[in-house]
Parts: structure tokens; C-alpha cells; sequence
């Protein structure tokens, strides 16, 4: 649960204030709260759930749908694994092991504890030439072998 009485729910009380009977405007609502908390906690879409009055069961819905909303803190750096076809079998599969374990993630675990890493796969990054392939933000690297994961995950640490 998030602390009530912080300058963050002071932001989202501001923000439900402005859209309050607008219709439509759940989308936005959510991207300006997960702007302001960083992802979507449970006691954030209540309370967007009574200040627009929409049903929390179509505030979820919206939340599970889009790929963009998260209910989960997420890490600093964001990386994207490939598994398409041409990374896949160019060893994507060792790549990722290589992550997750550099990172310390365990079975089922995406976000690092310190919030520094966010690790998804993906089917498809765009740059089979460069399989195995994963990118970290907005940066693409390419031609990976585990060896070569923690020099790159050190960059971004």
C-alpha cells in the first residue's frame, strides 16, 4: 500500500479532481497515475475506480489489457530479451539464463529488489541480424553470448 499521505496522492487527487465526469477519460487517467507512482497499485486504481466512478472490474480490465500499464514496480532499466526464431536458435535461451542470473532473479521474479533491472521477454525485437539479441531501454545489443551479458548489465548498474 502506498503512504495516503503523500505528495504523490496529493498529484493523483489533483488529477481525478480535473477528469472527474469526463467521460473517457480512464486511459489518460491511468497513464498520468502510473507517471506519478511508476506503476499502478492496487489502492491507486480504487481510489480512480471511486473518483471517476467506473466499476474497479473495467479499470482492471483497461490495467490488463494494455501492455503499456503495470500493477508491479518496475525496474530503472528496462530489458527486452528476444526469443524470435533467429535468436532463439543462435542461443537466446543461454542469454537469458546469463541475465536472470547476473541479475539474481529467481524463477517467476522480472524486477530486481533494488529496482535497478526489469527484465521481459519478447518475441521479437527487429534485428535478427544481430541474434541473439535484447535491448536495454532504448539501447540494441546484439551478437550476445552469456559471456558477454554482465560487461553490458555493469553499464547500466
Amino acid at each position: 500500500m502506498v503512504e495516503k499521505a503523500s505528495e504523490q496522492w496529493e498529484r493523483l487527487s489533483a488529477l481525478l479532481d480535473k477528469y472527474r465526469g469526463t467521460q473517457g477519460s480512464v486511459i489518460p487517467v491511468l497513464q498520468q497515475a502510473q507517471e506519478i507512482f511508476g506503476y499502478l497499485p492496487k489502492d491507486v486504481l480504487i481510489e480512480i475506480s471511486n473518483k471517476l466512478d467506473v466499476p474497479i472490474s473495467q479499470i482492471y480490465g483497461v490495467v490488463t489489457f494494455y501492455a503499456q500499464f503495470h500493477l508491479e514496480p518496475r525496474g530503472r532499466n528496462i530489458i527486452r530479451s528476444c526469443q524470435g526464431t533467429a535468436c532463439h536458435v543462435r542461443g537466446a535461451k543461454a542469454v537469458l539464463k546469463a541475465v536472470q542470473d547476473k541479475l539474481g532473479l529467481k524463477e517467476g521474479q522480472t524486477t530486481t529488489p533494488d529496482l535497478k533491472f526489469t527484465l521481459e521477454t519478447v518475441a521479437c525485437i527487429g534485428a535478427c541480424g544481430l541474434a541473439p539479441v535484447f535491448m536495454i531501454n532504448d539501447d540494441t545489443h546484439g551478437r550476445l553470448t552469456p559471456e558477454s551479458v554482465g560487461p553490458i548489465l555493469d553499464k547500466y548498474a
